[in-house]
């Protein structure tokens, strides 16, 4: 094979498409008590068998959360599910933290560090355990870190195949394609630890020994990265792997356990690993294993981070190789990984003899970072995080003090190792605690969907977005297979029932069979013949809607039907959605939400109106202005709240009140701006699940019941819900096939009933 087939490609292929790739983030975070002391109690059981769960699982201790990504095909969206996961699991701790460091908090005696339980499938997991525990020590099994697993696309690794045209199959050439990679980032992984090593201090309670000669560290001095360093977590004598071809390379390692170096594969712990995971004979993709913990936030990895390692990938694969890399190129490697982990944080010039000559770190680093930035120009590559990515990277090499373990250092040297990361831990708990309802990464889905997929994901059921635009998401666990569309519209409904739910004359004629009491109206497919009937409507409250709608579009509520031209108006808003329109008796009361599950009452809310409130010198348009900050409001069913609207609907509901955009409304005067009670028209969600009698939930049951449907979000008016139910005391206005689940999750005011966890429960996922 000749050494240097990839780098006629460079001129074959331009563009982002070199960015095209899957990744996948492995993170480890040790629970401590409040104290930072190492936590004695049980990996949490909410998450079930660690060996089954596919994000939340323990590394070595039980003490020590393992959390993991699925391959994603951007590095935001991995950092963002992983930080998802570390939210999820900081939720279920009760008086722990995750610490957020890759060395370990205060550590009992070595016997008391709680090694990994598990059940009779997983018995030879513990025994492998503890015979690390017997051969490196418990403690030192306790360094964390984040292994960034990387595998090249296979549309792009099928692009340069053809392009260039080799003998290889295709699977001998992705093996090619990934050998050379991990042999040059073993080559440079120095850089990146130069650039990012995090991990300087150590609490007393971990006593240092350095497995490697010639190094030595005095415990007063602090160093760039200790878990990467010879005081690390490390093989007790260096391995050198066959790195030549797929063959060779798991030849050399079999060598290893039969000599007893090793005592399995898993063992051998090199700061970059080929994985075979899809088949035993092909490489998979890689797992880089050198990567610290970053204390100053709160996922551990930056979007920067990443995507330098990524573009160094990238330059490894498509540079020339200045050697074989047999045992002596990976000593080499070793001793630069090894003294930058220890000496790295010296700014001034850091000299490491290489082949008799004495090499200026920085200045090497400075040239590596120049050779990647003109290679991303060569390639034409655009895409703004990694070009911001090398910005970042060669600023930190003119300016080392902009590294951010300074940062880090600063922080342990004016509270103390302990107190600085406890602070920080603590930080982040309240982060995760106060939006406790994104999945980050997936913002722009519906809430709704956010929330059924955090649930998902602490259920250890896999998840997969269809598409992202439709939020439309595979759910499978136990060949359990579920579809499901934002969020509610699922398998448990058929199809007939759903679009009588969809069309509000349908449900109307059924609920009336029912004996379900409905408001009065009438039903129009031509503008011209509802704007005739106006003096049949005149004088009378009316709604005017649209017949199949949605989110409360196209709806206007006339309380006072006197105006001709605001009910045209209204008629023409609602035939803009729709070709069949309803015009109903407007009945007085409260407007309840009441969310149905199989036949059970899960959920009701009160929906208030979109409204201000006044100070006696805001107008209405400033004061929606301040109420909108409000960080729950957000649009497009992506945050709790919705954002309050100034348009036609709000400008001509206000007109009604003899008001405008610019009134002032008096201190504590309350001004509302719309009639209906939509969350996705600005309206405040309040819980009223505890305070509506039993008899108006039976009625709602049977109202589903009727057009037989498991999931709906049921609209009912109710003059006074502190009496029971009676033939004439309610009307249902509707039953919604999609209903949001986050307004149950997150009122405005009162108790979130953890409808993801209900609709979970209903799909099977228990």
């Amino acid at each position: 094979m000749e050494r240097n087939i990839f780098q006629p490609s460079v001129n074959l292929l331009k563009g982002n498409v070199w960015l095209d790739a899957l990744f996948g983030l492995e993170k480890e975070n040790i629970r401590v008590d409040k104290n930072g002391k190492l936590a004695q109690t049980l990996h949490p059981k909410v998450f079930g068998n660690k060996l089954k769960h596919p994000y939340i699982t323990t590394d070595f201790s039980e003490s020590q959360i393992e959390m993991i990504t699925p391959p994603l095909p951007d590095i935001k969206e991995a950092i963002g599910f992983l930080e998802t996961i570390h939210d999820i699991v900081s939720l279920e701790l009760t008086d722990e933290y995750l610490w957020p460091q890759s060395i370990p908090p205060i550590l009992p005696d070595e016997k008391e560090i709680p090694i990994a339980q598990y059940e009779e499938d997983g018995i030879k997991d513990q025994e492998y355990r503890e015979f690390l525990a017997q051969k490196y020590g418990s403690k030192n099994q306790l360094f964390s870190g984040i292994h960034f697993n990387l595998s090249f696309s296979d549309k792009l690794l099928e692009i340069l195949y053809r392009k260039l045209n080799t003998a290889l199959s295709f699977e001998e050439f992705k093996d090619e394609v990934y050998l050379k990679t991990t042999r040059q980032i073993m080559r440079m992984r120095w850089l990146y630890i130069l650039l990012y090593g995090n991990s300087p201090v150590v609490d007393s309670s971990l006593e240092l020994h350095c497995k490697l000669a010639p190094y030595k560290i005095d415990k007063n001095v602090i160093a760039l990265s200790i878990r990467n360093s010879c005081y690390g977590y490390q093989n007790i004598v260096e391995l050198f792997p066959d790195y030549s071809s797929v063959k060779n390379y798991q030849e050399s390692i079999k060598q290893m356990v039969k000599e007893g170096k090793l005592k399995a594969s898993k063992e051998l712990y090199s700061p970059v690993r080929p994985k075979f995971i899809q088949s035993p004979d092909h490489i998979s993709y890689i797992e880089l294993r050198f990567i610290d913990i970053d204390p100053l936030t709160k996922a551990g990895i930056t979007e920067e981070a990443l995507s330098f390692l990524h573009a160094l990938a990238l330059y490894g694969l498509l540079s020339d190789e200045t050697d074989q890399f047999e045992t002596k190129d990976q000593a080499l490697a070793n001793k630069y990984h090894g003294g930058v982990a220890l000496y790295g944080l010296n700014t001034a010039p850091c000299f490491f003899e290489d082949d008799a000559k004495r090499i200026n770190i920085w200045a090497k680093a400075k040239t590596i970072i120049q050779e990647i930035t003109a290679l991303f120009k060569k390639l034409e590559i655009n895409k703004e995080p990694y070009l911001n990515s090398l910005k970042e990277v060669a600023d930190l090499v003119e300016n080392p003090k902009h590294r951010k373990i300074y940062k880090l250092l600063e922080g342990i040297l004016e509270k103390g190792y302990i107190p600085f990361h406890l602070d920080r831990a603590d930080q982040y708990l309240k982060m995760s605690q106060q939006k406790n309802y994104n999945f980050i990464g997936l913002e722009d889905t519906e809430l709704s969907t956010q929330l059924l997929l955090r649930e998902a994901v602490r259920r250890g059921v896999y998840i997969e977005i269809l598409d992202r635009k439709e939020n439309f998401v595979r759910l499978n666990k136990n060949e359990n297979v579920q579809y499901v569309k934002q969020a509610t519209k699922t398998s448990l409904d058929n199809y007939a029932s759903i679009l009588a739910m969809e069309n509000k004359l349908v449900t109307k004629k059924v609920l009336d069979e029912h004996g379900i009491r409905v408001p009065k109206g009438s039903d129009y497919s031509s503008a011209d013949i509802a704007k005739a009937d106006f003096v049949l409507f005149q004088g009378k409250p009316v709604v005017i809607k649209p017949n199949q709608t949605n989110f409360g579009i196209g709806i206007t509520i006339i309380k006072e039907n006197n105006d001709e031209a605001t009910y045209c108006r209204a008629i023409d808003i609602a035939f803009a959605n729709d070709s069949t329109i309803l015009i109903e008796e407007f009945i007085e009361g409260k407007e309840f939400r009441i969310f149905v599950i199989n036949n059970e009452v899960v959920g009701i809310l009160h929906r208030v109106p979109a409204n201000v409130t006044g100070d006696g010198t805001s107008s209405i348009r400033e004061l929606v202005g301040i109420k909108n900050q409000d960080p729950l409001r957000g649009k497009g069913y992506h945050t709790p709240l919705e954002k309050i609207q100034l348009g036609e609907a709000e400008a001509m509901f206000l007109q009604a009140q003899n008001k405008d955009f610019d009134y002032i409304p008096a201190s504590s005067e309350t001004v509302y701006l719309r009639e209906n009670s939509n969350i996705s028209t600005g309206g405040d969600s309040i819980d009223f699940t505890d305070d509506i009698p039993d008899s108006y939930k039976r009625i709602a049951v049977e109202a589903a019941k009727a057009l037989n449907v498991k999931i709906t979000g049921l609209d009912m008016i109710i003059p006074d819900h502190t009496k029971e139910a009676s033939d004439d005391n309610y009307a249902i206005i509707e039953l919604n096939f999609n209903p949001a689940i986050h307004i149950h999750c997150h009122p405005f005011k009162g108790k979130n009933r953890k409808l993801n966890e209900k609709l979970m429960d209903a799909l099977g996922y228990h």
